[in-house]
């Protein structure tokens, strides 16, 4: 996931906002605890998700993949005083770790966890979405942007997370090998061609898709 020099990572580390208390210790939980911590979003790109959340103020927001909580804590950090954040996450191995987390948080109230797959949860949650953050299975981003585009309203942004995989993304062996490359190509190249919305592929970290609805 590294794209940057790694003296200038800290460079820009030490020059954005530290990372709060309680997400420096849910990050050190995760990687002293937790398999593949590396899926965790982070200092710097959980500090642009705070940012991008709290320049669009949400009502309600959508996040799906939850992981350890790192990113819907996040994103929570831009809410509506009203506001509700529901979160999905298929594995119910972790909902007791990300409830602790989510519990020692001011958001505690308006977080609400949803365990199961998202692609059946997502219909029943009767929410007009006004950011929506993908960090889930690479096979299905294509799927859940299908199923939420229409419903989403106007302005409504969704960010998809490690469009850049790695940089396999720019490997046609890769693309050709490997089913989660060819599924981050297509999605990338499926966003890009739809007029319904623009967009702009930032490379931070592992690559954020930053797609707005017209």
């Amino acid at each position: 996931m590294e794209f940057i020099d790694e003296t200038l990572a800290k460079y820009t580390e030490s020059h954005s906002s530290p990372e709060p208390a309680l997400l420096a210790k849910l990050n050190r939980d995760t990687y002293a605890n937790v398999l593949a911590p590396r899926m965790l979003s982070g200092h710097i790109q959980g500090r642009v998700l705070s940012m991008l959340s709290k320049m669009i103020q949400p009502k309600a927001v959508l996040e799906i993949g939850t992981y350890t909580g790192y990113a819907a804590l996040c994103l929570a950090e831009g809410l509506a005083p009203d506001g509700v954040l529901h979160t999905i996450d298929i594995n119910e191995e972790l909902e007791t770790r990300i409830n602790t987390f989510v519990a020692q948080s001011p958001y505690a109230n308006q977080i609400k966890l949803h365990i199961g797959n998202a692609l059946d949860i997502i219909p029943q949650l009767n929410e007009a979405f006004n950011l929506v953050f993908i960090d889930a299975d690479k096979s299905n981003y294509s799927a859940y942007y299908d199923l939420l585009i229409d419903t989403l309203p106007c302005g409504a942004i969704i960010i998809a997370d490690n469009v850049l995989w790695s940089g396999k993304i720019l490997d046609q062996a890769e693309i050709a090998k490997d089913a989660d490359t060819r599924a981050l190509d297509e999605f990338n190249k499926k966003i890009t061609q739809d007029d319904r919305v623009e967009n702009v592929l930032m490379p931070v970290r592992d690559g954020l898709m930053v797609i707005r609805k017209k």
